[in-house]
């Protein structure tokens, strides 16, 4: 066996180009640090800042051009890369939606001026009969409808909240939807327990909502209120709402 013999000067150089490469590779330990995610809270997300116009939000690139859902004048508009418009579901919404406008109209009118008693003959009360029965129909006609327009507006709710975006009426961004992986500065998240959400919002002042959503108030944004989902005993979505801001 044949053993190399190394000089010193050989040995001192490889030492300083090990010492070096040593030396680089921890002077900066966060180089290769992951990002933090991002914190679904007052500050917003994704660039989308509460009550921001419309306008605004689309050139920031960070929303989907065209919307999911104009239902009620709100208009509804998905993460870039999210799900896209379904136009046979919008039509649906605006069809119900233009049927419920036109009967409850009809049947505002009708109940501001009734028409006046009817006379003793027989003629008349006949008459007077038929229209009673044809208003009925419509007070009735115009009740279902309302009830297929709730129906619409639950939908398109559970698959805004579910898919999470942005929501816009004539005051700016009134609802952003958080993604499935966002989670709040509390750490809550869709998936995360119910025991989990009281214990992070519960001393918050969380209460449950009109609309059978948990809300508690978000820091620093008086009218902003985070809304909560809940399936059984799990978080099934997280938004930001203003509930004073209106569609149209």
């Amino acid at each position: 066996m044949t053993f190399r013999r190394y000089s010193g000067s050989v040995l001192a150089a490889t030492a300083l180009v090990i010492g070096g490469a040593a030396c680089s590779s921890g002077s900066s330990p966060d180089a290769a640090a992951p990002a933090a995610p991002e914190v679904f809270g007052p500050a917003g997300y994704r660039g989308l800042t509460l009550g921001m116009a419309k306008d605004a939000a689309l050139a920031g690139g960070k929303l989907a051009s065209a919307p999911t859902s104009t239902l009620d004048g709100c208009t509804d508009f998905s993460y870039t890369g999210g799900p896209a418009p379904d136009p046979a579901r919008m039509k649906a919404e605006a069809d119900v939606e233009a049927k419920a406008k036109d009967l409850n109209k009809k049947a505002d009118e009708l109940e501001a001026d009734p028409e006046p008693k009817p006379g003793a003959s027989a003629e008349e009360s006949a008459k007077s009969a038929e229209k009673s029965a044809k208003d009925a129909q419509l007070f009735a006609d115009a009740a279902l409808a309302s009830a297929d327009l709730a129906g619409k507006r639950e939908e398109r709710d559970k698959a805004f909240v579910a898919a999470g975006g942005a929501s816009f009426g004539k005051d700016g961004l009134r609802e952003l939807a958080a993604p499935s992986d966002a989670k709040t500065a509390e750490g809550i998240a869709a998936g995360s327990s119910l025991a989990e959400l009281k214990t992070a919002y519960d001393a918050k002042g969380m209460k449950t909502g009109g609309n059978g959503r948990f809300q508690v108030p978000v820091d620093g944004k008086p009218d902003w209120v985070y809304e909560f989902t809940v399936n059984g005993d799990k978080v099934g979505s997280v938004s930001m709402v203003n509930p004073k801001s209106k569609c149209a």
